[in-house]
């Protein structure tokens, strides 16, 4: 399965967009799949629900840090790194996708119980989502 597929059947199984992305990498980068799905739950709905950047868009950023971050305070070089390929990936985002942020990739707020409500009666996590993973899995691809 690709890394797209792998997303978006975690994202059908109740997980969020964050969870479903950094999962999809985890493994392969050295991060248990348990410890990947806990430590991006609070980045769900635009950073725990607060429809501001999108899960995707956090989960993205979690995986190049895996990839690329730095655990050396001295290595800056790889600090410089990671902040190169997160600024690709959010410019890249942002050309196919419009926007960085939940509540503009949604067209509701999530942080509101009506905005919840609305993306909810309207499917949009089923409807929309979808389509932000597979972006965020071909981007990430692109750039590892």
């Amino acid at each position: 399965m690709s890394h797209a597929e792998v997303a978006q059947a975690t994202f059908k199984q109740h997980y969020n967009c964050a969870q479903a992305v950094l999962s999809a990498y985890a493994q392969e980068l050295g991060m248990e799949r348990g410890q990947a799905l806990r430590v991006a739950t609070g980045f769900g709905g635009g950073m725990g629900r607060l429809a501001a950047t999108c899960g995707v868009v956090t989960g993205a950023f979690m995986v190049l840090g895996l990839k690329y971050g730095m655990i050396d305070s001295a290595d800056q070089a790889s600090k410089e790194k990671t902040y190169a390929a997160v600024q690709a990936f959010a410019q890249e985002f942002r050309a196919r996708c419009g926007s960085l942020d939940c509540r503009d990739l949604l067209g509701v707020d999530l942080s509101t119980p009506d905005g919840l409500a609305i993306a909810r009666d309207q499917q949009l996590f089923d409807r929309r989502c979808p389509i932000y993973l597979q972006a965020a899995a071909e981007i990430l691809d692109d750039l590892l």
